[in-house]
C-alpha cells in the first residue's frame, strides 16, 4: 500500500469513529478501514453493549461489511483511536484478519502517529485451517 492510500484509509477510519457506540466497557471510539484488493474501501466502528459478548470491534464491522459485499481478498486495514500510541487491534480482530490473509495493518492515533506492520508481526501464531480440515498454527 502506498502512502496516499494509507492516508485515505486512516482518514476514513478517523471519520467513522464519530459513529462508534461506546456507552459501556472501554468508552474508546475506534475506527477501521479495510482495503479490498479491487481498491474498494470499507469502514467500520466499534459497537459496545452491556453484555461484553455482544461487543463488536471496528475491524470486525469493516471486514463484515466488505465480506457481505462479496469481497474475499484484501490488501490491508487501518485502525485508529484516541490513544497515546498507535492503536493496536485485539487478538480477536487479528485472528479475523488472518482468516482472510490481510497482509498489512496500519495502526494510528488521533495525533497523527502511525505504524505499519505485517500481520505476522502482530499475530505470529495465528490459527489456520488447511484444506484437509486440520488446524495449523502460524504461517
Amino acid at each position: 500500500m502506498n502512502e496516499a492510500i494509507i492516508d485515505t484509509m486512516v482518514r476514513q477510519a478517523m471519520d467513522i469513529t464519530r459513529n462508534a457506540y461506546v456507552r459501556h466497557e472501554s468508552s474508546l471510539a475506534v475506527g477501521a478501514c479495510v482495503l479490498a484488493s479491487d481498491g474498494t474501501l470499507y469502514s467500520g466502528c466499534n459497537l459496545e453493549n452491556r453484555m461484553p459478548q455482544l461487543c463488536v470491534t471496528a475491524e470486525q464491522v469493516a471486514m463484515h461489511i466488505a465480506l457481505a459485499d462479496g469481497k474475499r481478498e484484501f490488501d490491508g486495514i487501518a485502525v485508529i483511536a484516541d490513544t497515546e500510541e498507535p492503536y493496536v487491534p485485539s487478538g480477536l480482530s487479528l485472528q479475523l484478519l488472518a482468516e482472510f490473509d490481510v497482509p498489512e495493518v496500519v495502526m494510528a492515533n488521533m495525533n497523527g502517529l502511525t505504524d505499519v506492520k505485517p500481520l505476522e508481526a502482530l499475530l505470529p501464531y495465528y490459527v489456520r485451517m488447511k484444506a484437509n480440515k486440520r488446524f495449523t498454527f502460524g504461517k
